[in-house]
């Protein structure tokens, strides 16, 4: 039985499937267990002290390149939403997907009927070389494929693709596509020194227009130069410098170049940097772009652009600008910083400063349509 929930507005009620837009993976040793053997030498490895999981490191390709995400016992995690003042505990077997089982029966307590699973470790370049990017995204998108296979299509996930290799990225796209995939994942600094409307990425977006698949902007940064700069001891662990502007400055500039107009049935999702920013960006481009032509609360309607809020986000607020169209809900599921909030379904539904109508298409119209799900439903 799945979490199929109800939103009721007066006497007329609505069954709708959940679907939370933004969900994880936490890489382990086993992710890299499904490398090629020719490749096995680009292994990623753990290293540091063996008896604390909490500071353990990827070596990848010489350099020590991501954090292990920490494994916290349930009495960290239950002192650690205290703290955090909303709940981020999950089961172990269920956050690392060790047991596809225990994580849908979680799915089904915190409301939910489907998730898109997004990585956790490519939030930053994990190697200059393409042959070895070739070989991480490979084994990662096989084990995605594995876990979408045991999911009964309740797990749908974003590909990780080699961009370094462009000629891989599609042959990897493909199969991905074949084996659960609803969406790319970029970052919006990508391929050490590339913006997404760079041409350089054209190839991949004809390709995923003819598939149907989104393009999810995740929170990231993949140059490495821009990266040390803005990695800061006051940033109290948000990334808001590092990651978080990036993207909104992303969908600024992708709404600016011609990309939108060359790909115009090409949906793209701003994926866990709240949706706070979206009346600013609106705002600019309005006055930058159409020189006031168009009202603000009019311009972001014009492009296939979704962006992931939070309950906390001013939504009565946001909503005059976006539209009830383009807001989609996640819970960061599996992840502790400051977008995690496991029970953010629950909350969004208790909600009563905005429409039943404009929940549902938050809840599920409008992540089924940002991630291609409508025809082909949620498996």
């Amino acid at each position: 039985m799945t979490a199929t929930a109800s939103v009721q507005e007066t006497n007329t009620q609505t069954t709708l499937e959940v679907v939370d837009a933004d969900a994880h993976v936490v890489e382990t040793e086993h992710t890299w267990d499904y490398m090629d053997p020719a490749e096995a030498k680009y292994r990623p490895k753990l290293i540091g002290a063996k008896d604390d999981e909490t500071h353990q490191y990827w070596l990848i390709d010489g350099k020590i390149r991501g954090v292990r995400f920490p494994r916290l016992s349930q009495e960290e995690e239950r002192e650690f939403s205290r703290q955090a003042n909303r709940d981020i505990t999950t089961p172990l077997e269920a956050r690392e997907l060790i047991n596809v089982d225990i994580r849908l029966q979680h799915m089904d307590r915190i409301g939910v009927d489907v998730q898109v699973l997004h990585n956790t470790l490519f939030i930053e370049q994990l190697t200059t070389r393409p042959e070895v990017e070739v070989a991480l995204c490979r084994s990662w998108n096989r084990w995605l494929a594995d876990i979408w296979k045991q999911g009964h299509g309740r797990l749908r996930w974003s590909c990780v693709l080699p961009t370094l290799s462009m000629p891989d990225a599609l042959d990897q796209l493909a199969f991905a596509q074949e084996h659960g995939a609803c969406a790319i994942v970029m970052r919006p600094l990508e391929s050490l020194d590339r913006l997404p409307y760079d041409p350089y990425f054209y190839p991949l977006y004809e390709e995923a227009t003819r598939r149907d698949m989104a393009i999810a902007l995740h929170l990231g940064n993949a140059n490495p130069a821009n990266v040390d700069m803005y990695r800061s001891p006051y940033d109290r662990g948000s990334g808001f410098t590092l990651f978080r502007v990036p993207t909104v400055a992303c969908a600024h500039a992708l709404a600016c170049s011609q990309v939108p107009e060359l790909f115009p049935k090409l949906r793209w999702g701003f994926i866990e940097v709240s949706a706070q920013w979206l009346p600013w960006i609106a705002h600019e481009l309005a006055r930058r772009l159409f020189n006031f032509s168009k009202k603000p609360e009019d311009v972001w309607g014009a492009y296939p652009f979704y962006v992931t809020c939070q309950t906390d986000d001013d939504l009565p607020y946001i909503l005059k600008y976006s539209g009830e169209d383009s807001l989609v809900i996640g819970t960061d599921y599996g992840h502790y910083d400051t977008s995690a909030e496991l029970d953010a379904i629950l909350t969004f539904k208790e909600k009563t400063d905005i429409t039943a109508r404009a929940k549902e298409k938050i809840l599920s119209t409008n992540p089924k349509r940002l991630y291609g799900l409508e025809q082909r439903g949620g498996g």
